[in-house]
């Protein structure tokens, strides 16, 4: 039986499913009337969102589904949130892309997760030598920074956000502007795929020791063991997606 969250504001919401699975139906909910709102105001770039006692109040929600709501938000480049300001967008310009791989992929299909994740292999794979002759002990360090933040997040979405910077700092290891690019646009829909079918106990265990592998090759300057642990952490996923042979019976 799933937990029911409530918090001072006096709502309340299941926080099992937000919690656990990284694609709680109530913080996607909040999210979409989150843009619509700020679609259906006016507002642009610079302005505050209400506070989070007017939003539980306006969508009847709770608070701890609010902060979940605004820390996606933040991941996705929408809003930047500080302690005493509130939320401010700072970018609307995304939104095409927020349209495409986030709001309009409730659901994460397994078609969407093969070919995202098999366009990353593609550069992620591709990129090793590049990697491994700019890998600079700082650089490790960092990384490993990121793993340890990942496993110590409080939530399933603040630990995707560091999974993705984990990710992104690898591959700015290469200098090419372009992918980075790239992957800031498709941002959503990684971290979509990160989050879906997670917990705490898989990314304290499998993804955690996923990265460390990969940083020990990186370290080796092992382009096989490289190249297989990082295709082989890219498709981990898709065990979480029902075999479309199997759903037929």
């Amino acid at each position: 039986m799933r937990d029911v969250v409530t918090d001072k504001s006096g709502a309340s919401d299941v926080g099992e499913t937000t919690e656990e699975s990284g694609g709680g139906s109530a913080v996607d909910q909040v999210v979409a009337q989150i843009r619509e709102l700020i679609d259906t105001d006016g507002l642009t770039v610079g302005d505050k969102l209400p506070t989070e006692r007017e939003l539980c109040e306006r969508f009847e929600i709770s608070r701890n589904t609010v902060r979940e709501a605004m820390r996606m938000l933040k991941a996705y480049g929408i809003v930047d949130v500080r302690p005493k300001v509130g939320a401010t967008i700072i970018d609307q310009r995304i939104n095409r892309a927020l349209d495409i791989f986030s709001f309009n992929v409730g659901e994460v299909s397994r078609r969407t997760f093969m070919d995202i994740q098999g366009f990353r292999e593609l550069i992620e794979t591709g990129s090793a030598l590049a990697i491994f002759a700019a890998t600079k002990a700082e650089d490790l360090a960092e990384l490993r920074a990121l793993n340890r933040k990942m496993v110590q997040a409080r939530s399933i979405v603040e630990a995707s956000e560091f999974d993705f910077q984990f990710h992104v700092k690898l591959i700015s290891l290469t200098g090419n502007q372009s992918i980075l690019d790239i992957y800031g646009i498709m941002k959503p829909v990684i971290l979509r795929i990160m989050q879906h079918g997670k917990t705490r106990r898989i990314i304290e265990g499998e993804t955690f020791q996923e990265h460390e592998a990969v940083l020990k090759a990186v370290e080796a300057s092992d382009h096989l063991a490289y190249q297989y642990l990082m295709r082989t952490h890219l498709s981990q996923g898709l065990t979480s997606f029902p075999d479309p042979v199997d759903s037929k019976g």
